[in-house]
């Protein structure tokens, strides 16, 4: 019980800006088994998230590009459907995933995924983000259900994604908020009781009972350059277990330095053999990759996407959740 009040006063001393670096939190160790005092997760970040001025200003993207876009690899633009054939190896220094497809073949073999969730009892009409700031409403999917006119500017298979999954691209949840990693999905302290979640429940076990999703998109890793991955991978697990489809993700930017996370996102689906939307290739043709230094938070460098970015950011995500969506239900 003491170490609990600990933690959460830590927790409540450390509450900085998203994106604010955990100073103080202890690298975990690489142990397969994830024990309780391993849990601590990087403190939750409470400061406006609003796009500086000095952000780039660039138009929306129309949508008939950013389909073109969404099959880029950095070396070639493929078929939208294009097979990813290569195998990654488990090599620390591999950087293969640099070249795979925005968007991959999906394999269907994750409708039976799909099947087993809903013989359990998931909703279709749902999905569930596990992300950090960058992929919380205002910032990322929620336009699709509050601004009718980007809506229209969609094509009618995405406007049908959006009409079937009304609901949960405007949604807060307990895992998709400031600053969140695998391990403070891991850990029940993180969601404080919030979000219909009980203290004893982790906010992946929250979210899968209080939602049921049939999807989750998993995009996370600027902020667990110092963790371990076995979170991610216990994760993974768990959603399988629960019949929930995991859509794997690559993140913009390098602040660990060596890649090593995306190149952990892409091993990680190939090893479960899960769809990845790598987002990474999508910023390679765009200045400074769409990626700039928020004023006030310049330790944490160039972390945040500009308003370019961030549409790309939410249009071949959805795209993404389509053509999982679709594989998956037989369409």
């Amino acid at each position: 019980m003491n170490r609990i009040f600990l933690l959460t006063l830590l927790v409540s001393i450390l509450t900085t800006a998203c994106g604010a670096e955990a100073r103080v939190i202890p690298t975990v160790t690489s142990t397969a088994t994830l024990t309780e005092d391993q849990m601590i997760p990087t403190p939750r970040y409470s400061s406006s998230l609003d796009t500086p001025a000095n952000a780039d200003a660039t138009e929306p993207a129309a949508t008939d590009d950013i389909l073109a876009i969404s099959t880029l690899s950095t070396a070639e633009i493929p078929d939208p459907l294009q097979t990813v054939t290569e195998t990654l190896e488990p090599s620390t220094g591999s950087d293969e995933w640099m070249d795979l497809p925005v968007i991959p073949f999906i394999n269907p073999n994750i409708s039976e995924i799909y099947q087993k969730g809903q013989l359990l009892g998931n909703d279709p009409y749902a999905f569930s983000i596990f992300g950090d700031c960058q992929s919380r409403p205002d910032e990322f999917f929620g336009v699709y259900e509050t601004d009718p006119a980007v809506f229209s500017t969609l094509s009618p298979d995405l406007q049908q994604t959006v009409t079937n999954f009304t609901g949960s691209f405007n949604r807060e949840s307990p895992t998709s908020q400031d600053g969140t990693t695998p391990g403070g999905l891991l850990w029940p302290e993180w969601h404080r009781g919030q979000y219909e979640c009980s203290l004893a429940e982790t906010p992946v076990d929250c979210e899968l009972r209080v939602h049921r999703p049939s999807f989750v998109l998993i995009q996370i890793g600027t902020h667990f350059e110092s963790r371990n991955t076995e979170y991610l991978r216990t994760i993974i697990t768990q959603l399988l277990d629960a019949g929930v489809v995991p859509i794997l993700a690559t993140k913009a930017d390098n602040r660990e330095l060596d890649n090593r996370i995306n190149r952990d996102m892409a091993q990680l689906s190939a090893e479960f053999d899960l769809p990845l939307w790598n987002f990474w290739a999508v910023l390679t043709g765009l200045p400074d990759r769409g990626l700039y230094v928020k004023e006030g938070r310049e330790e944490q460098g160039a972390v945040y996407l500009n308003t370019e970015a961030s549409e790309l950011h939410r249009t071949t995500g959805l795209i993404m959740l389509d053509a999982v969506w679709r594989t998956a239900t037989g369409q």
